[in-house]
Order: C-alpha cells, then structure tokens, then sequence
C-alpha cells in the first residue's frame, strides 16, 4: 500500500512541474505577447477630419494629387518664403535629407542644390506626386534627388542615414503618426533633426482649416513621444511655426 501511495505522489508531482513548465513556455512565448495600446482614439470626423486622434488632435484627412497645383501656387514663396526656411536648415553640402510628404518637390527641388555631394529622398505615399517630381528631375537633370514611395507607416528610409528631414504642411495629415515619426526616427542618425513646419494653430486670423493647423505645444508632444528632444521654435514666417527637433 506504502508502494502505491509513494508511485501516486510521484506520479502528482511530476505533472505538477510539466503544469509549471508549460505555463512558462506560454508566457514566454511572442506569439501570446499582448498586443501594445493603441496610442488613438476615435469620434465621428469633423468637418475635413478623418475621425482619428492622437493625443487629443484629430487628423486631417489628405490633400491628394489633384491638389497640386495649390502647392505650386505664385502666392507661396511670399506667404511660406521657402528659400528661408531651407535657410535656417543649416545645411551642409554632403548632408542626406529626406523632404517627407514632398509633394510636387517644392522643397525638393530647393534643398537640392544645397547638398551638392549630398542627397535628397523626396518620400510620399502618392505615386501621382512622385510622377510630378520624376518629370521635373528629368526636365533639369537633376541627379541628387531619389523619389520614394512611403507608406502611411514607414518613410522606407535607411536606419541611421538621415541628416535632417522637413515636413512642411504635411505631417498634420499622417493618419498613423506614431508609427511613421517612430521610423523616422530610426532613419536619422544621431544627432539629426527634425524640421517640422506647420500652420500656427493658436493664431485664428491664420486663414487655414482648423484642422491642417498645430500649435507648437501639441508639435513638440508628438515629437517627444518617439524620442525626439526639442531645440528650438522659431517664428520667422508669417503664419507658420518653423520647429526643430534632434535625435539624442
């Protein structure tokens, strides 16, 4: 009897320690991982918004292709002075930089000459804005400027090959930017910074749709969300914020 009690006991303990072994592997396991919080939320859109928002700004939806001649309009070199905020850049003549929501290139075609043994990557997630601006590389032999196609969530930019990046008007409209600034931030290498241009949201004689606006408080929460370290806001433009983050 003495036996069959010690073989039973055995028999308990062993499938106690294969129970506690097995919760081990499960809990351990990456395909059981819980899946992170979603940094969004969502509310019925706004008028020219999509709904979706990120730490308490919701996001405008897109300006898409066929809007490309107001980004090309005669107005704009006066009311956004491009030339100045390639400027304040500071860049130097082998520096990479990534114009990211480019457009047709406006600021493209304007950094361009300024990293002469450099390069430019004009990322956009519109294959239409990327045809515009392989018409204007072809028509000016231009040499130094690569178009890449982004998605919504990756600028598909090399890790550690960034110098600088300019986002003018465009990042407002990102309808995941955690994730995009998140692999923006892998792309730069230390110690390269972020330009983020944007419509001053606190100013409301600014004539801009509410949406397709930020203030500099909200710009440098979502920037320092993913790691970036602010450095400095300027306000040399007439109704836009020109701000500058560094990857530590």
């Amino acid at each position: 009897m003495g036996i069959h009690r010690s073989i039973i006991r055995s028999i308990i303990l062993t499938a106690a320690v294969i129970s506690v072994l097995a919760a081990a592997v499960v809990t351990n396991s990456p395909h059981t991982a819980s899946p992170a919080t979603s940094p969004y939320t969502s509310q019925a859109p706004s008028r020219g918004g999509i709904g979706k928002l990120y730490m308490g700004r919701e996001i405008s939806d897109v300006m898409g292709h066929r809007g490309a001649a107001w980004l090309e309009r005669s107005t704009r070199v006066f009311e956004e002075r491009p030339d100045e905020v390639v400027a304040h850049m500071d860049l130097e003549p082998d520096h990479v930089v990534a114009d990211l929501g480019a457009g047709t290139g406006y600021f493209t075609f304007r950094i361009s000459p300024q990293v002469p043994r450099g390069h430019v990557y004009a990322v956009d997630v519109q294959r239409g804005m990327l045809d515009i601006i392989r018409k204007r590389m072809a028509r000016g032999s231009i040499h130094n400027v690569t178009p890449v196609l982004g998605t919504t969530t990756d600028p598909r930019l090399e890790p550690s090959s960034i110098d600088a990046v300019l986002l003018v008007d465009a990042y407002h409209e990102f309808s995941d930017p955690y994730a995009m600034m998140t692999a923006v931030t892998k792309a730069l290498k230390p110690g390269g910074r972020v330009f983020l241009v944007e419509y001053r949201a606190e100013d409301a004689a600014v004539p801009i749709k509410r949406l397709h606006k930020m203030s500099a408080a909200q710009a440098r929460m979502e920037m320092e969300a993913v790691g970036l370290r602010w450095r400095t806001t300027l306000e040399f433009l007439p109704t836009q914020h020109f701000m500058v983050f560094e990857k530590p």
